[in-house]
């Protein structure tokens, strides 16, 4: 809400060098007598060029009115965009530079939008931002400084615009798989496209009998009506299950890629996975654990499901304690009593951090399907490609191969043991994870 206005006056640079320039010509009549009277002319014209400009500029209260237009959310990791509306109240073109204050965990102090309006225009300034973590951004007041015709004076209008936003979890990537699933277009995004036919109760379509093709499905009234061609109904699984994702808060979550937390990627992931199993008639839950059991949201396909989960995942915090797995052990087996996929998303850095939890992790996949989400090191990546040019970088480039190593260790350990993985780059976390459901889903595995 616009509250009140102040206005502050400037010089430009093209009165500076106008006025070194009168200066200089004084200075050169101490030798050059004729260009003194050249000099108190240029100086009182240049005076009243200056009284000119600024009555033209600050007559007017507030000519130049500015709005800003942000919604009440944004989207965590994605291109937020943000509308200045500017309106030139002045009877002439005007050359204008927006400084919009932004919330502080953004830290743009050279943030500027330039703009050129002509007399009564009405134009919109867009920009983006791209928040990196989760919580409450203020916005403050929007400064517009206004040239004058002349150039020589500068007319800085504050206007009182300040605007609490919320950063929530990435809603904007849910609303693409949203309408990719609506439409069935899940590929467009790299999801892979994975169906099994077979018996249930929902009915697909009616098509021709090819070889293999079940004889039990022949339908008799639709082959009559094709001349004797063998027609037969197809049927998609009908199989709603529980979905849960558990989020680990501990210390190994606390690790940035490109400003982000593997927290913010792993609520992003579990969000759209939520959204993308209640499409798909399963029932959605959440539980997040730390070295103490945070929230838990039992599996369901109620129509605020999303709103709570949403909810949920926008207050969640690491913490910086080791990771109890046998609390999240005990919490699973006494609210997820039924058989269930479970999508464990944490981080190993080491073969010997996973066997100290093994047995708490093996305890949890012989009741329930699990799938454990864990990351790459794309750091490493780029230290491995490097060449070993001195001692220093061999070293550098050997304990980076060792760590890259203890990930392939610690897939190979889990898959021995029958529990499903994921390790990718933090970027390719959705894509994956929701990739990997399908999978699951069309095998009827859960």
């Amino acid at each position: 809400m616009i509250k009140r206005f102040y206005i502050s006056l400037y010089f430009s640079r093209r009165f500076y060098w106008l006025f070194v320039g009168i200066i200089l010509v004084f200075v050169l009549s101490f030798g050059i007598p004729f260009l003194f009277t050249i000099g108190q002319l240029l100086l009182l014209f240049f005076a009243i060029v200056i009284i000119l400009d600024y009555l033209v500029l600050f007559l007017r209260r507030n000519p130049v009115p500015v709005r800003r237009e942000v919604g009440d959310r944004m989207s965590n990791g994605d291109d937020n965009p943000i509308r200045l509306r500017l309106t030139n109240g002045y009877p002439f073109p005007v050359s204008l530079r927006i400084i919009d204050e932004l919330p502080d965990q953004f830290q743009k102090r050279d943030f500027s939008i330039h703009a050129d309006l002509k007399a009564g225009e009405t134009r919109m300034a867009d920009y983006s931002l791209r928040p990196k973590e989760r919580g409450e951004y203020v916005f403050h007041n929007i400064n517009v400084f206004i040239k004058s015709p002349f150039g020589l004076l500068i007319r800085r209008s504050i206007t009182e615009a300040k605007t609490m936003v919320r950063v929530l979890p990435s809603y904007l990537a849910l609303r693409q798989y949203t309408l990719l699933a609506a439409s069935d277009h899940l590929a467009e995004s790299g999801i892979k496209r994975i169906r099994k036919l077979g018996h249930s109760l929902e009915f697909e379509q009616i098509k021709e009998y090819v070889n293999g093709d079940d004889i039990r499905s022949l339908n008799w009234k639709a082959t009559a009506r094709k001349g004797g061609q063998l027609m037969v109904n197809t049927f998609t699984d009908e199989k709603s299950q529980q979905v849960y994702c558990l989020i680990d808060k501990g210390r190994v979550m606390k690790m940035p890629f490109n400003d982000m937390s593997l927290l913010d990627y792993a609520i992003n992931a579990a969000l759209v996975l939520s959204h993308v199993a209640l499409i798909r008639q399963d029932k959605a839950g959440l539980l997040t654990f730390g070295d103490q059991i945070g929230t838990f949201l039992p599996a369901g396909r109620k129509s605020t499901q999303m709103t709570n989960i949403l909810e949920i995942l926008y207050n969640q915090q690491t913490r910086w304690q080791e990771t109890d797995y046998e609390k999240l052990y005990a919490m699973v087996r006494t609210r997820i009593t039924q058989r269930s996929l479970i999508v464990l998303f944490t981080n190993f850095e080491s073969l010997s951090g996973l066997q100290r939890q093994m047995p708490y992790i093996r305890a949890i996949a012989r009741r329930h399907l699990l799938l454990i989400v864990f990351f790459e090191n794309t750091e490493l990546h780029q230290l491995q490609g490097q060449p070993a040019e001195d001692i220093e970088s061999v070293y550098v480039k050997t304990i980076a191969d060792k760590f890259a190593y203890e990930k392939r260790l610690i897939v190979k350990e889990l898959n021995q043991h029958g529990i499903a993985t994921i390790l990718t780059a933090p970027e390719n976390l959705t894509v994956q994870t929701v990739n990997k459901y399908l999978e699951i889903k069309a095998r009827l595995a859960i």
